[in-house]
């Protein structure tokens, strides 16, 4: 089976094109795959695939984490998407639209001089902001002055988060820091990704302001654990901020893999830009 494997700011995956290959049993070949010590090594799995039948979309995103668990969309993932697509001469429309779990997606891209997609604008569309669509159990948590902030907290060890519930048609929580660095993230990722108020388990994102457009996050993903980058993450820390009246609807967020641009826009629409990668191709024995 041929790969490649790219990645957006360094939330790294395995691609492979499902309109030359067949994958079966995807949820297992993630796992093995993306293993970074006797795999290719990737924060998961994702396949290039034909929109299904009745979607108006030029082709389909379908993305496993690491553990083998779907996920319904990935933002630095569906840019790598576009630029498989295009440069395989796949789809070569732009705008782009990639069905995803979360929906379709329209994607406009920048070429470099060699006639490949070098940077590209997703269109993320409109957060969902009510906290048991994004899931999250309300009665699992303590309440703030603002309906989308929360207070989590570890009976364990007496901790308290305050987080902000945003979901990208995939759930995030952003909570606020005066230093991400500072933030022991191994440790309590997995304690907030798990935590009884998310039926569907959590992403988590630390936040450190610069100033009203400028930010920077660490993240734990679920099923996959500290990454580089989360491109919906970056979106819903955009959004989390406006609602928060931390930050302005367009910023510049600085992310371990590199920068991601968020504008919040007057259509309701969340749009990121940022660049997509590829690293290498080869073949897997199935």
């Amino acid at each position: 089976m041929r790969f490649t494997k790219m990645h957006g700011i360094g939330n790294d995956y395995v691609y492979v094109n499902g309109f030359e290959e067949t994958v079966e049993r995807p949820e297992e070949l993630a796992q093995v795959i993306a293993d970074r010590h006797f795999g290719v090594g990737g924060d998961g799995l994702i396949l290039l695939l034909p929109a299904e039948e009745g979607v108006d979309a030029d082709c389909r995103m379908r993305m496993f984490n690491a553990d083998g668990s779907e996920s319904e969309m990935c933002g630095n993932g569906v840019r790598c998407v576009c630029k498989l697509a295009h440069d395989r001469d796949v789809v070569k429309s732009n705008p782009m639209k990639i069905q995803t779990g979360a929906g379709v997606l329209t994607l406009a891209y920048e070429l470099d001089d060699e006639g490949k997609v070098s940077e590209v604008t997703v269109d993320m569309g409109k957060p969902i902001l009510e906290p048991t669509k994004v899931p999250v159990l309300p009665d699992k948590m303590k309440s703030t002055d603002d309906k989308h902030t929360f207070v989590l907290d570890f009976m364990d060890s007496g901790e308290l988060f305050t987080a902000t519930m945003v979901s990208m048609g995939n759930p995030h929580a952003t909570v606020f820091v005066p230093d991400v660095e500072a933030i022991d993230l191994e440790r309590i990722g997995p304690k907030l990704e798990n935590h009884p108020a998310f039926p569907n388990r959590m992403n988590i994102h630390f936040v450190q302001h610069h100033s009203s457009n400028e930010v920077t996050m660490r993240t734990w993903e679920r099923g996959s654990g500290i990454t580089l980058a989360c491109g919906t993450g970056a979106s819903a820390v955009c959004i989390s901020g406006v609602l928060t009246e931390r930050n302005e609807k367009k910023i510049l967020a600085h992310l371990p893999g590199g920068d991601l641009t968020l504008e919040w826009r007057d259509d309701g629409h969340l749009y990121m830009t940022g660049t997509a990668t590829e690293v290498f191709t080869g073949e897997w024995p199935l």
